[in-house]
């Protein structure tokens, strides 16, 4: 899930990344309404967290001309505003919710977990193929009746072959967007392929349909095989 925190205090930002990419969330920061806005025009992202007192141009002026522009991403507005005049011009600008400074970080997180559920449809939320389904909120693969245990890497691996499901995915693409790894000086394949080997011993060992495919000297594929005559 992609967490955009727009928030002028350089501290607050990267303790939120910090402990948001903890819980496996992808983080990208922004300092000034500005950047915020820009990065929300290019990019898309499943949540935003805002702070309302930012440089040049404030929170509300972010949040209402998203809201105009129809953007129906999810705002959490976190600041130290804490009036009801301030909460009301807050909700009625387009936020979502609203959360006080200093908070407790649990809090955010339910709050967050909250806002996915009931900002977002439950398709949106879910990946499936086959009797293989995930929960992008509670972090929860079951196959079938199964639940499956994953460790946040191999989950995060899944959730981008089930993105991607009917295409190859290069390893290439997964040292690029998983392991934010850029310069493939230092290639990444054996970690690559020695997760996907572990990975693919939960989701098809048990099972007699498998799911996941190697392409040789490629990557990988996510796909449902035709049940045998």
């Amino acid at each position: 899930m992609r967490v955009l925190v727009i928030e002028d205090e350089h501290k607050v930002a990267e303790a939120l990344k910090k402990g948001l990419e903890a819980e496996y969330y992808e983080v990208t920061l922004a300092y000034t309404g500005e950047e915020g806005f820009f990065q929300l025009s290019s990019e898309a992202f499943d949540l935003v967290i805002l702070d309302l007192m930012l440089p040049g141009r404030d929170g509300i002026e972010v949040l209402t001309t998203l809201r105009k522009r129809g953007i129906e991403t999810p705002v959490l507005v976190l600041t130290a505003r804490d009036t009801v005049e301030d909460r009301v011009r807050g909700l009625d600008s387009g936020a979502d919710e609203y959360l006080i400074k200093p908070f407790a970080f649990p809090e955010l997180l339910a709050r967050i977990r909250l806002l996915l559920r009931r900002g977002r449809g439950d398709t949106l939320l879910r990946l499936k193929l086959a009797d293989l389904e995930m929960d992008l909120v509670t972090r929860r693969v079951t196959r079938g009746e199964q639940l499956l245990e994953l460790t946040g890497r191999e989950f995060d691996f899944l959730e981008y072959l089930l993105r991607h499901q009917g295409h190859i995915v290069s390893r290439e693409m997964l040292a690029r967007d998983l392991w934010q790894v850029k310069d493939r000086s230092t290639p990444l394949d054996n970690v690559i392929d020695v997760h996907a080997a572990r990975l693919r011993r939960k989701v098809d060992g048990p099972f007699e349909r498998k799911l996941i495919k190697t392409v040789r000297g490629v990557g990988f594929m996510m796909q449902e095989e035709a049940p045998c005559a």
